[in-house]
């Protein structure tokens, strides 16, 4: 980038970056999301509160099935 558009776009700036922050925070969340540390807590909470009788078996099943997903996704995707 050259020194006049350089000075053109620069009231853009902000906004390149909040773009930036915008990519990194779809990064991270992806990669917790992805995290399979993360996934077996979760899968290990929604037990726990199946246990104590917070939820009931189908709401336990439905976290799961949505949690076992979530990691399968991921792990075809870094088998790429």
């Amino acid at each position: 980038m050259g020194l006049l558009s350089g000075l053109i776009t620069l009231p853009l700036a902000p906004v390149r970056g909040v773009v930036w922050l915008g990519r990194k925070l779809e990064e991270e969340a992806l990669r917790q999301l992805s995290d399979p540390a993360a996934v077996r807590a979760q899968l290990a909470e929604a037990d726990a509160a199946y246990e104590s009788g917070l939820i009931t078996a189908d709401e336990r099943d439905h976290i799961q099935d949505e949690l076992v997903s979530r990691l399968l996704a991921a792990q075809r995707t870094a088998a790429r």
